[in-house]
């Protein structure tokens, strides 16, 4: 998709009102946008299947209300958010069921330089992570992960920026706890 055509979705009261944006292709979302998205499930959930899984069943709901949700001022964050709330009733449904998500493997490596030392590092960071309640989960990796201010945070999980904030700084305090634990204990 073109600048021009996302400037116009992304602008009230612009030249989306006077001029019509081509309709946004489906297939060439789910190819621009569906490894993030899987990324993003990953990150939220503990268990890498259930979020492939996850995505899967988002897509397949995105399909059929493909007409609305390409309308969307943001389809890109309109369908992120439909992976947050998806990972947050999926971890609810599987606690509810007591299930117990195995320790999942590392997520894919993205090119570190020195593999043997980040890869153990990431590994460790992602394990504390899982442990976390899924609000400072999903907090934390929003913004650390994806990279989105507090306000596009609170519009995704659905509340205020400082309850954004608050969730990330209490997740934080826990992997910083979580982390000493790790180092004294030498790792479980």
């Amino acid at each position: 998709m073109s600048a021009a055509v996302l400037a116009a979705r992304a602008a009230p009261g612009s030249a989306r009102e006077h001029v019509s944006a081509p309709p946004l292709d489906l297939g060439s979302f789910v190819a621009a946008q569906g490894p993030a998205l899987v990324r993003l499930a990953r990150a939220l959930l503990r268990d890498p299947h259930r979020a492939e899984d996850v995505v899967q069943d988002v897509l397949a709901r995105a399909v059929l209300r493909w007409g609305s949700i390409e309308r969307a001022d943001d389809p890109v964050a309109y369908v992120k958010r439909m992976v947050v709330n998806a990972s947050i009733s999926s971890t609810r449904l599987a606690f509810r069921r007591t299930e117990r998500a195995a320790d999942p493997a590392a997520l894919p490596e993205t090119g570190v330089p020195d593999g043997a030392a980040a890869h153990a590092e990431r590994d460790l960071l992602l394990r504390l992570l899982r442990r976390l309640p899924d609000k400072q989960r999903s907090a934390l990796v929003l913004r650390h992960y994806e990279g989105l201010p507090d306000e596009e945070i609170a519009e995704l999980l659905g509340c205020s920026r400082a309850t954004v904030r608050s969730n990330a700084h209490r997740g934080l305090a826990t992997l910083r706890t979580l982390l000493q634990q790790e180092e004294v204990g030498g790792g479980r």
